[in-house]
């Protein structure tokens, strides 16, 4: 706003005007008579025209633009200052806890005991994590858009072949939230930090079984259907995600002290849970041909499988930033292309589940025995109440190992 002093001044006060010639608010006298100021050679005072510079006199701090406004109208500055939010100082990775770091990134991290204000603030702000958070919680918004559309235009309780289609886009809808928060508060303190990953473990392993739901429903193929296999498909996809669940959080114990056994183990946590569940999947691509194998969404199940090889490969290999530090520290580092991965392999993912949902449904309700709600109620239950307690219990144990112990590397 262009503010202009009218000329010549009322003795002891001035009224300030807006551009559209409005009375703002008066000016006090003090503003020229208690405040002290020496002049800048050659330079007009106050009273002697518009424009005119100062500098403080010797010992006096020069008042920042808020300072002199607030002069003008105490009511503007405040609202000025309620506008003007400071962002948080960010860090070199010598300037952190070792905890914190992370391979070939060697600036913006945030303060390791950030509060929760600043850690929401850092969305905003160019840190090493702002994409982190941005690629999963975009595609958060997205994969509920999705979930919403499909349940107001199905008729949800008469419809129980889609109940398996549901569960399986409502997990989709809970890792990426997930993951965008662990990244969002990480840097609150050290326990913290284990805890927010501890939760996005979970989220992940949830998703997992959602898969396998889905997959049992629409995409198993046809000699698999009926099967001892397509049995127990399902109850051993609850057990991998809490076996998973438990060997990813513990995982997060070993990383200062054994980094290499570390990554093993949580690759290992993902990976073999991924495996289970895409075996139908593996079998309709590489061994089985014709009807219920080969359909429009074979194309989708082989992308999806590409994409999620390839954001395995981001995860493990911290490429490109290994072979440059530094470089990549805020745009274009290895966890980034590794959640643009996941989520292009997760759209692809459904696409497909969906294509097979509708090609197969005529032969699927003839020839397969559906989920019933107990039994996909049950499986999803059984999975929270026990990856709960694995975040529960490895929670706990953060707070009763001394953290020198914890965070002290191995020599």
């Amino acid at each position: 706003m262009r503010l202009i002093l009218p000329a010549p001044m009322q003795q002891g006060k001035s009224l300030v005007r807006g551009t559209v010639g409005q009375a703002l608010a008066p000016l006090p006298a003090s503003v020229f008579s208690s405040a002290k100021w020496s002049r800048k050679p050659g330079l007009k005072t106050p009273s002697q025209g518009r424009g005119a510079s100062w500098a403080p006199a010797a010992g006096q701090r020069h008042p920042g633009p808020c300072q002199n406004f607030e002069q003008v109208t105490e009511s503007g500055c405040h609202s000025l200052k309620m506008l003007s939010l400071k962002l948080p100082r960010l860090f070199r990775i010598d300037q952190v806890p070792q905890v914190f770091h992370e391979q070939g990134i060697l600036f913006g991290y945030r303060h390791p005991q950030s509060s929760a204000t600043a850690c929401v603030l850092s969305l905003f702000q160019m840190t090493n994590e702002t994409l982190n958070i941005w690629t999963h919680l975009l595609p958060f918004w997205f994969f509920t858009w999705r979930f919403v559309t499909a349940l107001y235009v199905t008729d949800i309780w008469n419809d129980s072949y889609s109940w398996p289609l549901f569960v399986y886009m409502g997990t989709s809808c809970v890792y990426p939230l997930a993951s965008s928060c662990a990244h969002t508060f990480n840097s609150m303190s050290k326990n913290a930090r284990h805890i927010c990953y501890f939760l996005d473990y979970g989220a992940v392993n949830l998703f997992s079984l959602g898969s396998a739901i889905a997959y049992s429903a629409y995409s198993i193929p046809n000699v698999m259907v009926n099967t001892t296999f397509h049995d127990y498909y399902v109850p051993l996809a609850v057990l991998n995600t809490i076996i998973s669940t438990g060997l990813s959080c513990y995982s997060r114990f070993l990383e200062i002290q054994k980094p290499g056994l570390c990554k093993m183990l949580r690759v290992l946590a993902f990976a073999y849970p991924y495996t289970w569940d895409s075996l139908p999947i593996f079998y309709r691509l590489f061994l089985l041909s014709g009807d219920g194998a080969q359909n429009e969404a074979a194309l989708y199940h082989q992308k999806h499988t590409a994409m999620t090889l390839l954001a395995s490969f981001f995860y493990s290999a911290h490429l490109p930033e290994r072979l440059a530090p530094g470089r990549f520290d805020y745009i274009g580092h290895s966890h980034q292309l590794f959640h643009v991965c996941v989520i292009l392999a997760t759209h692809l993912q459904m696409e497909a589940i969906v294509l097979d949902k509708t090609l197969r449904r005529e032969w699927l309700l003839a020839n397969s025995r559906p989920l019933s709600f107990p039994q996909i109620a049950g499986a999803v239950l059984l999975c929270l109440i026990f990856s709960l307690s694995n975040i529960i219990y490895f929670s706990a144990a953060l707070y009763r190992i001394p953290e020198p112990e914890l965070h002290k590397k191995e020599t």
